[in-house]
């Protein structure tokens, strides 16, 4: 695939996954948004890890910017996004890359969202556990990665060469 048109899908998905964001629900302090854990599954098995990421990062930013997340987006699509990549270059199995999004979004984002929560969301964010982070993060990566792979699969059996 041509660099010209890895850009031009990396930019679609990342407009999917901001516009995306409008699907999205509250809980605990974070503000979980399935769609961006769909475009990450999706980004790991088509571009690899550092699309992925990329993608993930310039899609965080984008909704910070536009008031549709929170600085919570960037460790809660991040850490998934790449392990995803790099769970899927290494097995080569679309059903990796999900595990990958959910772990890495869960427990890794998860675990690192409570330090920028307590700096950037102020004191009642603080109050949280230092693990409550994971369990919100993990209802919304794992619908969106298992949507994601859903997607992967019916693309495939559309004879969609995907990987």
């Amino acid at each position: 695939m041509s660099r010209t048109k890895k850009l031009t899908y990396a930019g679609v998905l990342c407009g999917v996954a901001i516009v995306g964001s409008a699907l999205s629900f509250p809980i605990f302090g974070s503000r979980c948004a399935p769609v961006q854990h769909i475009v990450n599954v999706i980004a790991a098995v088509l571009f690899g890890p550092f699309y992925a990421i990329g993608m993930a990062f310039v899609s965080s930013l984008i909704r910070n910017m536009l008031s549709m997340g929170t600085i919570l987006a960037f460790p809660g699509s991040m850490f998934g996004a790449f392990l995803a990549g790099v769970m899927f270059k290494i097995f080569k199995k679309p059903s990796m890359a999900a595990l990958g999004e959910i772990f890495g979004t869960s427990v890794l984002g998860g675990l690192a969202a409570y330090p920028l929560a307590i700096k950037f969301l102020g004191s009642v964010a603080g109050t949280i556990f230092f693990y409550s982070y994971i369990l919100p993060f993990f209802v919304s990566t794992s619908v969106g990665a298992i949507l994601g792979l859903c997607i992967i699969k019916i693309w495939k059996k559309g004879g969609y060469k995907i990987a």
